[in-house]
């Protein structure tokens, strides 16, 4: 590995900071370093470069916040880094000093929260594009009993854009026992009332919508979601994971989360239990059981790797079609990434965002895929887990990572990583794709 710069800020990390949870940083990074394949020739970015993007993950590494960060790149279709630091199990702060580490590898797969939404949402507009479902059809179509309450008038269209008015998950709903009988946290979601007019304000839905969707697909279908997803998007592009959830067999191979950084104040406290529906610290130790990890929630639970999501933007990138393999039609894809949302402030989150039907949009400011890329869709997992593609620099990214920090110097990092990456890759001709 190259030899590490000087890191003029890493003190800021190093702060004494009370209640601060981090892990133990290994003294030998190249141990703790995993290497997939890359193509040090297939890019016309100098190799130094991307070097330099590296060595900002490592600088994120180093604040101690993530015990575990894997990467993958694809820049023109080409792999041009790929590579993990840090272990799987074992060094989170809860964990004892005796604990067993277990090494992170570029195979090992993560829950990516979150940013399951817009595999979720690839699902729908599958099912879209063969006339199984309309993206205007009424969630009461598909589920009579939820049009109690006004919620006659939401569509999938509504869920997709987060303006279906419904949220929050209601708390009687968020009980890992529920799982294994997804018709009982349906009738709670049908007996759920309003919080604001279908359609009308913009509020980032954080589960709900997820399991209302599963529904939808199960009464259209006759199949539960998770086998959608594998049978028309993850086996036909070749995927070990990218499903809801793992086989209990596969459990102890899945990377554990962790509660790191400093307690989270007020009023960003307050905004993660509204947009959660629960604290962040019973959020993470829920993502840990194996009630979670086996079962199927839409929103937060698809299981994978960066190597696995980078490729499934790769596929949206190229208008449906990777290596050769189409599973979405151009049309798809484009009807699902344009914008529907344009800076509305997100009651939920408290910010302005763009949004299109099931993604998070970039744009020429500094936003959450770094910035000047107007034409970037992607989505984030909780809470530094990150995930697009870029056209225009004909980049996709996925960027995984075990911890579950909010407010820390760690943000520096990620804001100086986010930012190299926009650096480290200039804008090159969009794809070419079909029109049809």
């Amino acid at each position: 590995m190259p030899a590490r710069r000087a890191d003029p800020l890493e003190w800021l990390a190093r702060l004494p900071i009370p209640g601060l949870a981090r892990c133990r940083i290994p003294a030998d990074l190249d141990a703790v370093t995993d290497v997939g394949w890359e193509d040090p020739g297939g890019s016309d970015v100098a190799r130094a470069r991307i070097e330099r993007v590296w060595e900002c993950v490592v600088a994120l590494y180093r604040t101690g916040v993530h015990p575990a960060l894997q990467i993958c790149v694809r820049r023109d279709g080409c792999v041009v880094l790929h590579r993990s630091i840090g272990h799987a199990r074992g060094n989170a702060p809860q964990d004892p000093q005796d604990a067993p580490r277990v090494p992170l590898t570029t195979a090992s797969p993560f829950d990516i929260f979150s940013a399951s939404k817009a595999i979720t949402a690839m699902v729908i507009h599958k099912l879209d594009e063969e006339h199984v479902l309309h993206l205007e059809d009424r969630v009461c179509d598909f589920i009579p009993e939820f049009g109690r309450y006004g919620k006659d008038r939401i569509s999938l269209r509504h869920i997709l854009s987060h303006k279906a008015g419904i949220p929050n998950l209601p708390r009687e709903a968020i009980d890992l026992e529920l799982l294994p009988h997804p018709e009982r946290i349906v009738s709670v979601l049908c007996n759920a009332r309003l919080r604001m007019r279908p359609g009308r304000l913009l509020a980032y839905h954080a589960v709900s919508g997820g399991f209302l969707l599963a529904e939808v697909v199960r009464r259209a279908t006759g199949e539960n979601i998770r086998s959608v997803l594998e049978k028309r998007i993850a086996a036909p592009l070749g995927f070990r994971w990218m499903r809801y959830g793992v086989a209990p067999d596969d459990l102890p191979l899945v990377v554990q989360d962790a509660l790191t950084g400093p307690p989270v104040p007020p009023p960003m406290s307050t905004v993660l239990r509204n947009a959660l529906g629960v604290s962040l610290p019973e959020a993470v130790e829920l993502a840990n059981d194996p009630r979670f990890l086996t079962g199927i929630i839409p929103a937060a639970n698809v299981v994978t790797t960066a190597a696995e999501l980078s490729a499934f933007y790769q596929c949206l990138l190229e208008g449906g079609s990777l290596d050769g393999v189409r599973v979405f039609a151009p049309r798809t894809v484009r009807h699902a990434t344009a914008e529907v949302s344009y800076l509305e402030v997100d009651l939920t989150l408290g910010f302005p965002i763009r949004y299109g039907l099931g993604f998070m949009l970039g744009g020429r400011a500094p936003n959450l895929f770094g910035y000047d890329n107007p034409l970037a869709f992607g989505h984030l997992g909780l809470t530094n887990i990150f995930s697009w593609a870029d056209p225009e620099r004909r980049l996709s990214v996925a960027l995984l990572a075990s911890g579950k920090a909010v407010l820390s110097a760690h943000a520096i990092r990620l804001v100086q990583l986010l930012a190299e990456i926009t650096h480290a890759f200039p804008k090159i001709a969009p794809f070419p794709t079909p029109q049809s």
